[in-house]
């Protein structure tokens, strides 16, 4: 087990203050700080720091030795890669509305982009590698999201909240077909309309929802949202679309799963948030970046229902938020009040420890490293299992990534 050195993506909806904060630099900071990468993501590996203080990229050292970074099975099966990110963001405005594709589509419009000759970093590339992108995001912070389509029904109720006569008629559409046929027609209608019509419909929709918050109406939090969304991102699509999802407040420990298909978009607040390791993104609004209509409703899942918010499981001392992702999984230690005891952390896969409050001691027999808030460590799957203990006084928080284990999701509310 190493210390970790991690980059910041100062992206210009990160935050100024959170990421300088937690790491211990000056805030504010000069520019936005968006997420600190941990693992090694080609863009932006992390670099291990060995005991002397010498510095070698975690892509390098993966490559070096694959399986003793990875274990063989982990090499075998994601190619003598690293399959999973973890992140720590810091959203302080909205990050564009997306969706990822799931293996079998990325891997085919890979190849059809390949075969194209589309180069990897054009602004209308899609599938810059071959492999899926779910996530699964933890709260630290209270957290806002829009995640997944809602029941129709709901959204029905909202519409009729704030009817005006240019969304009567989506309304009626809805009405007449309410299920994810008639989410994805109401969608497709949405996010094709030519910028005139947008800018008839929107600013009628602005002022229903600013009579609807006035009114403390049942549906003010997504009003809110839509004059928020419209006041970033005017005349987008996505303001519009924003009716159809889940509006989501996550309470800190409190984590969502985005598998291939999910329509999303992060609002604000901080959070730790572990993915699998692609750059796969099919825009759907709130963006000045490439949306690519056609593409996007290829891989988009209109199945509609309440998100589901897991807590996680308890694994002994560990809080698991399992998934089915084989990429990544994510678990949880709290120490709170007295609570010092030791904590066994199992080997066996490659690790990520990230500590998020106040400071744990990770030991491996005689060996220690001490991780404070915002710091992380690497330890290769040759490693054997590990103890981990608060140090001081006050909470603790350490998170574990590591991958996945091909389990269903648990611990839902």
């Amino acid at each position: 087990m190493e210390l970790l050195r991690n980059a910041v993506r100062p992206y210009a909806w990160g935050s100024r203050t959170t990421l300088a904060e937690l790491l211990g630099n000056p805030s504010p900071a000069p520019h936005p700080e968006a997420e600190l990468w941990m693992g090694a993501h080609p863009g932006d590996p992390s670099r291990v720091v060995d005991p002397s203080g010498a510095e070698r990229s975690l892509l390098e050292r993966i490559d070096a030795d694959p399986v003793t970074e990875l274990g063989a099975d982990t090499a075998a099966r994601w190619g003598n890669r690293l399959p999973f990110l973890l992140k720590i963001l810091a959203a302080e405005e909205p990050l564009s509305m997306q969706a990822h594709p799931s293996a079998a589509q990325a891997a085919e419009g890979h190849a059809r982009e390949e075969a194209a000759g589309i180069a990897r970093d054009a602004p209308n590339r899609n599938y810059p590698d071959p492999t899926a992108k779910p996530e699964l995001v933890c709260a630290l912070t209270e957290f806002h999201a829009l995640a997944g389509f809602r029941d129709p029904v709901r959204t029905l109720a909202l519409l009729e909240a704030v009817r005006t006569p240019g969304l009567a008629p989506y309304a009626d559409l809805l009405a007449g077909q309410p299920d994810s046929g008639g989410l994805r027609a109401l969608f497709t209608m949405w996010i094709t309309l030519p910028q005139t019509a947008l800018g008839n419909l929107l600013p009628d929709l602005f002022d229903a929802c600013v009579r609807h918050v006035k009114d403390h109406g049942e549906f003010a939090l997504e009003c809110r949202t839509v004059l928020e969304l419209g006041e970033s991102y005017p005349g987008d699509a996505g303001v519009l679309a924003s009716l159809l999802l889940n509006r989501l407040v996550l309470g800190p420990g409190e984590a969502i799963y985005l598998p291939a298909g999910n329509l999303h978009a992060y609002l604000r607040g901080t959070a730790v948030e572990i993915l699998a390791n692609s750059d796969n993104i099919l825009r759907g609004g709130l963006t000045p970046k490439h949306v690519d209509v056609p593409e996007l409703l290829r891989v988009l899942d209109f199945t509609c229902n309440d998100m589901p918010v897991t807590t996680g499981e308890d694994r002994g001392r560990l809080r698991v938020y399992r998934t089915e992702a084989p990429e990544f999984e994510l678990s949880r230690v709290t120490w709170a009040g007295s609570d010092r005891d030791e904590v066994a952390l199992p080997g066996g896969t490659p690790r990520i420890l990230l500590c998020c409050a106040g400071t744990v001691v990770v030991r491996d027999g005689e060996r220690e490293l001490t991780l404070s808030p915002g710091r992380s460590a690497w330890v290769p799957a040759a490693d054997p299992d590990l103890l981990a203990r608060p140090s001081g006084d006050g909470e603790a928080h350490l998170f574990v990534a590591t991958t996945g284990t091909d389990a269903p999701s648990h611990g839902e509310r």
